[in-house]
């Protein structure tokens, strides 16, 4: 099994992880109420997914 002959240094440590971060996740708007929701999600404020009511919102 090979090994490592040498410590790699912060610098190139660093340099190779700077594609690990996480990616801010992208938001849509609701068609119908305007608010941002997650993409392919039911909007949590009105119920609605691709133009229908599928989840039963209290309006109080």
């Amino acid at each position: 099994m090979p090994n490592p002959k040498r410590r790699h240094s912060k610098t190139r440590t660093a340099k190779r992880r700077t594609h690990d971060a996480l990616k801010a996740v992208g938001r849509g708007e609701c068609p119908q109420c305007h608010e941002a929701k997650l993409p392919h999600q039911v909007c949590s404020n009105c119920g609605y997914y691709r133009g229908r009511q599928v989840k039963a919102i209290d309006e109080a």
